[in-house]
């Protein structure tokens, strides 16, 4: 997938799939979870899904400065989503 985002293009869809998709889609588990909300098993796939290309992206990222910050909010993002969702659980 890092050699992928070379192209133009395909970085162009990837960057707009983020942005119209899943990243609204993330914010409202963000919301579900700060509310004390369990996740479902179609959000854990969903940001098993993300994290796992997000994984993938960073050698592309790594090499590309102008995406690490966008990275590193994503990915503590994804760490509070993931803590929270956590603490959520664990509440009797």
């Amino acid at each position: 997938m890092y050699s992928a985002l070379e192209d133009k293009g395909v970085l162009a869809v990837v960057m707009e799939r983020f942005e119209k998709q899943r990243l609204p889609r993330i914010l409202d588990i963000k919301k579900m979870v700060d509310n004390g909300e369990k996740l479902s098993n179609l959000d854990i796939e969903f940001l098993e899904e993300v994290f796992k290309d997000t994984q993938q992206y960073k050698s592309f990222v790594d090499s590309h400065p102008e995406f690490q910050s966008l990275f590193t909010k994503v990915a503590h993002l994804y760490n509070e989503i993931a803590s929270e969702a956590l603490a959520n659980e664990q509440k009797i």
